[in-house]
């Protein structure tokens, strides 16, 4: 059935890398990017993120203020083994083995090996490669053969300084107990779009497409369970298209 003029738009629609905000204010939104965002964007990020744009599916990217973001909270917390559950063409990927020192290591997980290859050769020209260990296939399973390696080779004990989440998001919530596992006690994880386009503050019942109706429903379940979560500090911040910073506390 076609969409009536109730229900609401698909809320990710007409969106690239430079409009992937929930600012009201269009004219903010590029004043921040040309005065604090664009002229520190490596130019091999530039480059992907130009390209990525022109993707069918590129409003999947994430944005350049929130690939800042995650590049400076990875430097600010001096980690050196991180994960990253949902590459897409790795974006955000480049952003964090940049920001990792020479040592550094990202465990970067995802469904799609074409999407990722169309990043590859940023990240090889970025000369960051030997950073990425790139692992195809279902994010919850390849958790869990972390899981299993690190009870092999660490005892079980978490050795992970970081984790970004940007996959399917009914599956969050599973990706956050995997996760507390994972990253040490200290260690930050981070979930983006947890705002979903701000259909998380819309009125229960508003209709919506089926794609934002389930995702905001995974996402509302999501914020609610991390709100009340002793095991970590939250932080939520209306970068892009929502994102929750957490700090394992046990």
């Amino acid at each position: 059935m076609a969409p009536s003029s109730d229900i609401v738009a698909n809320v990710h629609s007409a969106i690239d890398s430079s409009n992937k905000t929930l600012l009201k204010s269009d004219a903010l939104y590029t004043y921040i990017l040309n005065t604090t965002v664009f002229p520190r964007e490596p130019e091999c990020m530039r480059d992907l993120r130009l390209v990525t744009d022109k993707h069918p599916s590129g409003y999947m990217q994430s944005s350049a203020d929130e690939a800042q973001l995650l590049g400076m909270l990875i430097k600010m917390a001096g980690a050196k083994k991180t994960i990253e559950v949902g590459v897409f063409t790795g974006y955000s990927l480049l952003a964090t083995a940049l920001a990792l020192p020479a040592d550094g290591k990202v465990v970067a997980i995802d469904t799609d090996r074409d999407c990722y290859e169309v990043g590859r050769p940023f990240i090889e020209k970025a000369e960051v490669a030997h950073k990425v260990d790139f692992r195809e296939g279902p994010g919850l399973d390849r958790l869990a053969e972390l899981l299993a390696e690190q009870e092999q080779e660490d005892g079980g004990e978490a050795t992970y300084d970081f984790a970004f989440v940007d996959a399917d998001k009914p599956n969050y919530v599973n990706y956050h107990e995997q996760l507390l596992r994972l990253v040490r006690v200290g260690g930050t994880i981070i979930y983006d779009n947890t705002l979903w386009g701000g259909t998380v503050a819309m009125p229960l019942g508003t209709l919506m497409s089926g794609l934002d109706t389930r995702f905001s429903a995974a996402i509302r379940d999501l914020n609610g369970k991390l709100a009340a979560d002793p095991r970590v500090e939250v932080c939520q911040l209306a970068i892009a298209d929502g994102v929750t910073i957490c700090r394992r506390l046990v």
